[in-house]
């Protein structure tokens, strides 16, 4: 049987409306390129209304200089791809209508067999369209359409670098710092599951809110991406790289932390037993956790608000050792014991 896609679904993929707004310092950078690329590409090349340039601004205004250039480039390559093949069908064809439609076909096979992006592939069919159905009565119209374009995303690259180039490492910061505070307290509720009585509803939600660092984790790491390629070409960057560098190797200190605390969640989850706040080597294991939340935050460099202090030195620092456990809780004690000790090492790696 086969079935059909919910109303709500067909709906929600309608929606054109986006989560969140670009930010307004681009959409007036977007602006003003438009205007420099059409007043500044109209004196120079004369001919018809400069479209193709006030269009190369507008599409490479982007949220980082590097994606500005990348798009330039897939621009520029697309119209002049489009414009050569585009010239080369009329010269052998002629200016008959189906010509236009011929262009739009033989550039997406042009496209596809060269591996070209989709931006640029789009870029040649569209360019290879306009010239010849509006090319056609106007000397050298291809020619002044390839130097529009460039001139256009040559204007966007500019405005985009001269106004402001977007620094998106404050951004990764915020997003490290919620990483930070999140393992910290994931810790800590861990070390207070191992200290007091659990319901089944109170382990369930330990686990979920545990489960729910790796997709913290991942939108550090995307954020830091996202920082990295705005710094490229850009000129503030000087000042943001060694923090941005930083949070890279937080990232990758900081990673498999978050993987042994989701694991010796899930390992209490599974062997659960009221009993084991009675267990002398479980409060021991307690103990550490919490010593490790204070490290965190110390190595993320976090307040950890009013109710508590964090120290300047490190609190995990020596060996635990223990007495052996119960033979009711041996399997769930070896569990976190391997995972604690490859904690501890994440953290005094930092210190070396």
């Amino acid at each position: 049987m086969v079935r059909l896609p919910d109303l709500r679904t067909v709906r929600g993929s309608l929606n054109v409306r986006a989560p969140r707004r670009i930010p307004l310092l681009q959409v007036a950078k977007s602006a003003l390129a438009i205007i420099a690329a059409w007043l500044i590409a109209g004196w120079l090349v004369q001919g018809p209304p400069p479209i193709f340039a006030a269009i190369a601004a507008l599409l490479v205004v982007q949220p980082s200089i590097n994606q500005s250039f990348t798009r330039a480039v897939e621009r520029s390559v697309g119209v002049i791809l489009g414009v050569v093949i585009a010239a080369a069908l009329g010269l052998v064809f002629g200016s008959q209508p189906w010509v236009a439609l011929l262009s739009a076909g033989v550039a997406l096979a042009v496209a596809w067999a060269a591996r070209i992006s989709p931006g640029a592939t789009n870029q040649i069919a569209i360019s290879a369209l306009l010239v010849l159905a509006l090319g056609t009565a106007t000397p050298n119209y291809a020619l002044d359409r390839v130097l529009e374009t460039l001139i256009g995303a040559a204007i966007g690259i500019v405005v985009n670098a001269v106004l402001v180039p977007p620094v998106l490492v404050p951004a990764a910061r915020d997003k490290v710092d919620v990483l930070g505070r999140e393992l910290a307290g994931a810790l800590e509720r861990l070390a207070d599951a191992l200290e007091t009585p659990q319901t089944p509803a109170s382990l369930e939600g330990l686990l979920i809110e545990a489960r729910l660092l790796r997709p913290v984790r991942d939108a550090a790491a995307d954020a830091i991406r996202d920082g990295a390629d705005s710094l490229a070409l850009n000129p503030r960057s000087g000042r943001h790289r060694a923090e941005l560098a930083e949070m890279g190797e937080l990232l990758d200190r900081f990673s498999p932390v978050v993987t042994q605390t989701v694991g010796m969640t899930r390992a209490v989850y599974d062997g659960y037993e009221s009993s084991i706040v009675d267990e002398p080597a479980v409060r021991a294991i307690a103990e550490q956790l919490h010593r490790a939340a204070h490290d965190v935050r110390l190595a993320f460099a976090l307040d950890a608000g009013p109710e508590r202090v964090v120290d300047a030195e490190p609190a995990l620092t020596r060996p635990l050792q223990i007495q052996t456990p119960s033979p009711l809780h041996w399997v769930l004690v070896g569990s976190l014991l391997m995972d604690l000790h490859r904690v501890h090492e994440s953290l005094r790696d930092g210190e070396a």
